[in-house]
């Protein structure tokens, strides 16, 4: 398929907390956990991101629960390389991948904030932390596919006598992602990576970050495909301006949250680029990309895509025409939004797509010998 599509699962109903509004120590709801994923994969949604925070949710646990409950829909599960041993990670993954008949992914976070990263004893600078990431990876390729016992001596990790590795479902190694918006982010990805991942930022920036990568693809000697992905919250009505009341209430009732947390990601390099474009303007691409002020870039990936279907489809397959065949529409725990955009949006992508033969390969192609 030439494009897929991803969400993020709700572990617990949208309004629901703890005293004190606390949703991270409120118990997770696993019946509505289960009934999440579930509908997503029903409208069409190919993928789950199951995160992870110094305050979330273990995120394997939530993955062996989804992929249990599910028959289709792949799980992303997002990594901290300060949190686990890539020999340790790299089992859990292939553990899961082979119960789930092969629906497992890993995303990689670097870390992009000094505070989150403390929170669990992580004193690395962000260039050290993309190192640590581009070793990471490695390690757990070889963990996958090595048939004998191996050692590993490199700059942050150790060991003598792994193995042999251990396998995962296909035998080969899993699709790693990993995303940023530094140059460390671009080095590390474009020789590792198998998927970039992209915040949402307008055509013309976004075309630049892949052909950025790219460039770091080839000077590290690398002439496969690399995918990308891209992600954007949808906000659907049966009209644009329906769509942009609705997008206008849900950031108002979104501001406290983005107050709360705006401080935790203010030297990410993906952060600050969002508020500088919210700064010179709010709207993009003809009005259908929101960076608004007061939210873009202090809640991580914040941009909106605000319109009727087919104004955000026809957006949507713009991406997929620079190269991002990936996109994450993320509602944020909302199962209805979820609906809309896989029962409304996710149909004429795919529609629009085929009609105009889009196809990924050439797109990638012509980058890779650009």
């Amino acid at each position: 398929m030439p494009v897929e599509f991803v969400n993020m699962v709700g572990s617990r109903p949208p309004g629901s907390s703890a005293p004190g509004g606390n949703t991270f120590t409120t118990p997770i709801d696993v019946d509505w956990l289960r009934h999440y994923a579930r509908t997503i994969e029903a409208y069409g949604f190919d993928y789950t991101l199951i995160p992870y925070a110094s305050s979330s949710a273990d995120q394997y646990a939530l993955a062996a629960t989804v992929l249990a409950a599910t028959q289709k829909l792949k799980t992303v599960v997002a990594v901290r390389p300060n949190s686990a041993f890539p020999t340790v990670a790299a089992q859990g993954l292939s553990t899961l991948d082979q119960l789930s008949g092969g629906r497992a992914l890993v995303h990689i976070i670097s870390g992009g904030s000094d505070q989150e990263q403390a929170r669990q004893g992580d004193y690395l600078d962000k260039e050290q932390r993309y190192r640590r990431s581009s070793e990471f990876i490695q390690v757990l390729r070889r963990v996958w596919t090595e048939k004998q016992p191996f050692s590993h001596e490199g700059e942050f990790y150790r060991f003598d006598g792994f193995g042999p590795g251990y396998a995962t479902h296909s035998g080969g190694a899993l699709p790693v992602s990993l995303g940023g918006s530094s140059e460390f982010a671009y080095a590390s990805g474009g020789a590792h990576a198998d998927i970039f991942a992209l915040w949402g930022e307008p055509l013309a920036q976004t075309a630049e970050q892949i052909d950025r990568v790219y460039a770091h693809a080839r000077a590290a000697g690398r002439t496969d495909r690399l995918r990308f992905w891209v992600t954007f919250r949808p906000v659907v009505a049966a009209t644009d301006a329906l769509a942009r009341e609705k997008a206008r209430a849900i950031l108002e009732a979104a501001r406290p949250f983005y107050e709360k947390v705006k401080d935790i990601n203010s030297t990410n390099v993906g952060s600050v680029r969002l508020r500088e474009l919210s700064e010179q303007s709010e709207e993009h691409d003809g009005g259908v990309l929101w960076t608004p002020r007061g939210v873009a870039g202090s809640g991580g990936a914040s941009s909106l895509l605000v319109g009727s279907p087919e104004t955000i489809a026809e957006a949507i397959v713009r991406y997929v025409e620079l190269g991002a065949d990936i996109v994450s529409l993320p509602t944020l725990g909302d199962l209805n939004d979820a609906v809309d955009a896989g029962r409304l949006v996710i149909p004429l992508v795919r529609e629009e797509v085929a009609r105009r033969g889009i196809d990924p390969e050439v797109v990638f192609g012509r980058r890779n010998v650009a």
